[in-house]
């Protein structure tokens, strides 16, 4: 009598380890605060961050894309703030999250991790220095909100088409290649250096739309990339420029505990989800997070304006993109 081998097992040990020592190291320093009253205080951070770090985890937008906007328009904290926390929590649920992938062998694209988080560092770096003094959050966020939402749009009518070929990898591989990704990487970095999150979904809109990369490739690729960015992002603000503020510091400490949980459990449900699933899903964060901004933002004319040029320009943007796809691109 034969019977059918099953696949090994995977046991994530390096997330196990990281788990542990998180958890450990939270739980000693917790306990030798004199007054940890602020955790209960911090409730709606950490409600916020429930879904916000599983989100993170299942799909191209980082935890910040929740989290920023409610910390800012609705828990009413500062917009610097709510960055820098969302660097130092990303450098928590994210690092699990990829840990997570990595110990599951959950297929990744290297070269587009590679290449896009090279120029990553040097938009972070210079978006930091250089463009967030000059721009409105506000603004900033209808601009984003748009864009993503245009790029929603697209790739929903790409995925309508009967068998859309999608592929594993960018191959061939070409110098071209490099260059592409890395400036969409630098691009992404900037865009990050104002919200802590954003470089993942920018180059997600690339790789999906452009060289029609598989979403259940893409995701986790892009959270891997996120996971680097923000924890040059947490350096950056926590040991150069000194601006970690004791209310980013209060507001990490009491979501560290769920973001260790929830970020590697939305990066497990997508290893169990078919392509379209995750696609769909994606539809559905970029929606919500479109009608929650003009729900909570009330923007004015102007503003209203600004997001239906975005969205019209985005339109055409990767309807563009989705029309000179990549060709000579084979599954691997």
């Amino acid at each position: 009598m034969t019977t059918s081998a099953r696949p090994a097992r995977r046991i994530p040990i390096l997330y196990i380890l990281f788990l542990i020592s998180v958890l450990s190291g939270w739980i000693y320093y917790i306990s030798s605060l004199p007054d940890i009253s602020f955790l209960a205080r911090r409730w709606a951070a950490s409600l916020t961050m429930v879904f916000g770090s599983f989100i993170a985890g299942s799909s191209p937008e980082g935890s910040a894309a929740i989290s920023y906007p409610i910390f800012t328009l609705l828990l009413k904290i500062p917009p610097p703030v709510a960055r820098n926390f969302s660097f130092a929590i990303q450098s928590i649920g994210m690092t699990s999250a990829s840990l997570l992938i990595l110990g599951l062998r959950v297929r990744v694209d290297w070269n587009y991790i590679r290449y896009v988080t090279l120029g990553g560092v040097f938009g972070l770096i210079f978006g930091t220095y250089y463009v967030v003094p000059l721009v409105s959050p506000v603004m900033a966020k209808l601009f984003f909100v748009s864009l993503w939402l245009s790029f929603g749009i697209t790739l929903w009518r790409e995925n309508r088409r009967p068998q859309r070929e999608v592929h594993d990898s960018i191959t061939p591989f070409l110098p071209v290649d490099k260059r592409r990704l890395a400036l969409f990487g630098i691009v992404g970095g900037v865009i990050s250096s104002i919200f802590g999150t954003g470089i993942n979904i920018f180059t997600f809109c690339l790789v999906t739309i452009y060289y029609r990369l598989n979403e259940k490739v893409a995701t986790p690729s892009s959270v891997i990339i996120m996971t680097i960015e923000t924890l040059l992002g947490f350096f950056l603000h926590a040991q150069v420029l000194h601006d970690f503020s004791q209310e980013s510091f209060e507001l990490w400490l009491a979501c560290v505990p769920i973001v260790v949980f929830f970020a590697p459990l939305g990066a497990f449900v997508i290893t169990k989800l078919p392509r379209e699933s995750i696609a769909r899903l994606l539809y559905v964060i970029l929606f919500v997070q479109f009608i929650g901004a003009m729900v909570v933002i009330k923007p004015s004319l102007p503003q209203l304006l600004l997001c239906a040029c975005t969205l019209g320009g985005g339109l055409g943007l990767f309807a563009l993109l989705a029309r000179s796809q990549r060709t000579g691109t084979a599954a691997s």
